[in-house]
């Protein structure tokens, strides 16, 4: 029966997001072939293979994060800061996807490197989830000592977790994201939300816009947010998981 509801639940999101988002991809398809033949059609001195090579050399180049600006191309997401954010994304198994190692060497050392961060990254989400807990639990005694409630102070604090750790990871986090990427805040919340659940589509990702400068506390900052968004929403699907059982 579980696993009956669960490809159905799986069956149904499919159906959904086919309904929603085909139309809007057969669309983009067929404005993409119209550009393209027009292209042709308008500069007869293009050739369709030279063409197509250069389609192919501006995908490859977009993919490792180097994009033209008029006659020169922009750098810059493997420097430092680039490459300890691609770090991060690694060993909390986030992966966005927009950047990848291209050497062999960068390979290997990549999945060596992930394999020992994964557990490391693990175990220090647990105690900073451990250190979460223990403090709701110490708010809520010290609340039931002093006013002598008894399932209402655990009630209590626990609803005042959850609802700071939706403003802090969830709610307030877009509007920076609005400030500082120009995205809108529908774009910013669903960029948080599937950032900290380690989904990591990769089509919003922070500071890769090569037209925005971005401070320099803006990537320090963000990191110390994953980690503990991560450890926050932890305990919110653990807190669901524990109902569905």
């Amino acid at each position: 029966v579980l696993l009956a509801a669960y490809v159905g639940y799986l069956g149904m999101g499919a159906a959904v997001l086919q309904a929603l988002e085909r139309p809007v991809e057969v669309q983009v398809a067929q404005q993409l072939l119209r550009e393209y033949l027009g292209l042709l059609a308008n500069h007869s001195c293009l050739r369709e293979p030279v063409l197509q090579r250069l389609m192919e050399g501006i995908i490859q180049a977009y993919k490792s994060g180097i994009t033209l600006q008029g006659n020169t191309t922009s750098l810059g997401r493997w420097d430092y800061s680039g490459s300890f954010f691609f770090s991060i994304s690694a060993v909390t198994t986030i992966g966005y996807g927009n950047l990848s190692p291209s050497t062999a060497v960068g390979r290997i050392f990549c999945i060596v490197f992930a394999l020992f961060g994964i557990p490391l990254n693990l175990f220090l989400l647990n105690e900073i989830g451990q250190l979460m807990l223990l403090g709701v639990q110490h708010c809520a005694h010290r609340l039931e000592e002093i006013f002598h409630w008894q399932n209402k102070a655990s009630f209590l604090m626990k609803t005042c977790a959850l609802v700071t750790g939706l403003l802090l990871f969830l709610l307030l986090p877009p509007l920076l994201f609005s400030d500082k990427e120009g995205w809108s805040y529908e774009e910013g919340f669903y960029y948080s939300f599937i950032t900290l659940s380690t989904i990591g589509f990769g089509d919003y990702v922070i500071g890769m816009n090569p037209d925005r400068t971005y401070p320099s506390w803006y990537k320090n900052v963000i990191p110390l947010w994953i980690l503990f968004g991560m450890a926050w929403l932890a305990l919110v699907i653990r807190f669901c998981i524990s109902i569905l059982e």
